[in-house]
Parts: C-alpha cells; structure tokens; sequence
C-alpha cells in the first residue's frame, strides 16, 4: 500500500481510530507508554472536556459536521431530564454549547487568527505519517497552512497564563515535535482561555520540540520492550526509584 493510498484512508475517522490506525503510534499514546505501557490500546472513557475540545475544533474547521454532536438544554449532567435523554451518552449541555460558540466567534475575529485558520492554501484534518525512532508514527493536523508553511493546532484552556507549563504536562510538546516531522512545517498553537477569551499564538522553541524528541524516543523504547522483546514478560517489570 503506497504512502498516498494509506493517507487517503486515513482521513476517515473510523479508519484513522480504528484497527487500521492502530497499527501506527499517534501522540495520545505518548502518555501511556511512558506511565504504563500495559495499558497501550486501552479505550478511555470520553470526558465533558474532550467533548468540547472536539466541538471547538469542528466548529471551526467542519461546521458541516456539528449535526454528530447531541446537545441537551439541561443545567448540569446530573439533571433526571439529561439522564433520560442522553440514554447514557455522554453529551454537550446547550449552555457548553453557547461559551464554544462564542469562543468561536473571538478566535474568527481576530484577523490574525483568522488568516492562519482561512488561508488561501490551507488544509484541515489532514493525516500524515512518518518513521521516527525506528516506529511508525501518525497524526491529524487541524490545519496545515502552506501559505506560511505552518501546522497549527487549536486549544482551549482553563487559564492562557499556565498554558506553557501545561504544555508539557500534555505531551503538546511530542505533539510538536511529532508533527513537524509528519509534515515538515513549523508548529505553532492558537489557544483561547475558557473564561477570559484571551487568545494566544504560540511558536515553538528548539527545547521545547528537543524535549518532545526525548519523550518520543523514550515512549518507542518502552514500545519496544513491551511489545517487541521476544520473550519479555510483563508481569516481571517494575519501576526502581530511588526516594
């Protein structure tokens, strides 16, 4: 199967999550090979603040798509009105739905936002994959804009000022890194705070990628181990510290 053919497939979501994509290590796995590789593949449990990463992002790139997203008129998800509409669903709350809606609008305010986002020769859910670290990497750039040869990544974040620390506690600087080498363009993050609607553009600096290239190379030799080593036996790790 050529590069091409396996990018082309990959834009689907259910081929990009699905059997076909895990045969490819992506950032989300970044986490648990460095804390607990016997947990690679594990499905996690959606949280209420994925759900509005993911309405956020589609909004602005496929606003066509919104109609997949459910949305209760409730004031909390412990309402008897949520529970049986939701049918156990996790689902968006209608007044989560209008804050999205409004940090839409700031972010396609702003003109320098905008032109980044919009662009004349842009791409958006674009997949891309890549050989690093012996392993066969993949991921999907919100937007790849080849006017300023820019991937860039939309967040958004409970506060614009703890963003950089956070950065790292996120795995955005593997995220970074790993993009940059999918695509072979500079990386850089439109983040907007939650309450304060503060927006921030964010490059990257060569420690912050060098430190997403350490992360990415000590997750592909946990890889390795736990999944490559002939005759490993997991049961027989441990993690030795000294306190």
């Amino acid at each position: 199967m050529t590069k091409e053919a396996i990018i082309k497939k990959l834009r689907e979501d259910e081929h990009y999550y699905g059997e076909f994509g895990k045969q490819y290590l992506s950032n989300s796995d970044i986490k648990t090979l460095l804390n607990n590789p016997l947990a690679l593949g594990e499905q996690s449990k959606p949280s209420p603040a994925f759900l509005v990463g993911g309405y956020f992002h589609t909004a602005i790139l496929e606003p066509n798509k919104l109609k997949k997203y459910k949305v209760i008129e409730s004031s909390t998800r412990n309402t008897k009105a949520y529970k049986e509409m939701s049918g156990g669903e996790l689902c968006l709350l209608q007044h989560e739905v209008d804050k999205i809606e409004l940090m839409t609008d700031k972010v396609m305010e702003n003109d320098i936002c905008r032109g980044l986002i919009r662009g004349i020769d842009v791409e958006y859910e674009k997949p891309g994959i890549a050989e690093l670290e012996g392993a066969m990497w993949k991921g999907k750039a919100d937007i790849v804009n080849h006017d300023e040869k820019l991937i860039i990544d939309l967040k958004t974040t409970k506060d614009i000022n703890s963003f950089k620390r956070s950065a790292y506690r996120w795995n955005y600087d593997s995220q970074a890194y790993i993009y940059s080498k999918l695509f072979g363009y500079e990386f850089v993050f439109i983040a907007i705070d939650k309450e304060s609607h503060q927006i921030a553009v964010m490059d990257c600096s060569p420690e912050f990628y060098e430190s997403g290239k350490d992360k990415v190379k000590r997750a592909v030799e946990a890889y390795d181990l736990f999944y490559k080593t002939d005759g490993f036996d997991p049961s027989q790790y441990f993690i030795n510290l000294t306190l």
